[in-house]
């Protein structure tokens, strides 16, 4: 597509898969900044709030898990740049549009508190902010264009994130 086409094509959300390259980017970022430039994690310490955060990375788990076996069960797929064949509202995807990245943002944020590592804290709230400019926007673009009035009125009574 030249630069200026009014026309982007639609048939899938875009060429990277962006989700994966950001979740990796976010884990080694965190590791090596947690290495090279530590700094003091905030929690107490104490066993109730690493029941939290390690909540979070159950979480994290399940919803990736019963995310990905929703898409299964509609046979339509789970990889990021390519175009979905149905339009799934059902699943987690009942109360969020895309229960995956929110996933991952819990994978970091069990990961913060199991190596006590901030930098995975405040790379998850990148991870979400890149996720939304890269994959989100194009990946709403590409089921609007499939999937119209089906897909806005999903969009309209479901949130994207929180």
């Amino acid at each position: 597509m030249a630069a200026g086409d009014a026309n982007p094509d639609v048939s899938r959300p875009g060429a990277i898969p962006w989700p994966p390259v950001l979740l990796v980017l976010a884990i080694a970022g965190a590791v090596e900044l947690g290495r090279l430039s530590p700094l003091p994690w905030p929690g107490m310490g104490d066993g109730a709030a690493s029941l939290v955060g390690l909540g979070f990375g159950a979480a994290g788990l399940a919803i990736l898990t019963w995310a990905g076996l929703t898409l299964r069960r509609h046979r339509t797929t789970i990889l990021p740049h390519a175009g979905a064949s149905h339009l799934v509202t059902d699943g987690p995807y009942r109360w969020r549009r895309h229960p995956i990245y929110i996933a991952d943002v819990f994978l970091l944020f069990g990961a913060a508190e199991l190596t006590r590592n901030i930098w995975f804290v405040i790379l998850a709230f990148v991870f979400a902010a890149l996720v939304t400019q890269l994959q989100i926007i194009p990946e709403e673009r590409h089921l609007e264009a499939k999937f119209g009035d089906a897909w806005r009125d999903y969009a309209k009574r479901t949130r994207r994130w929180i």
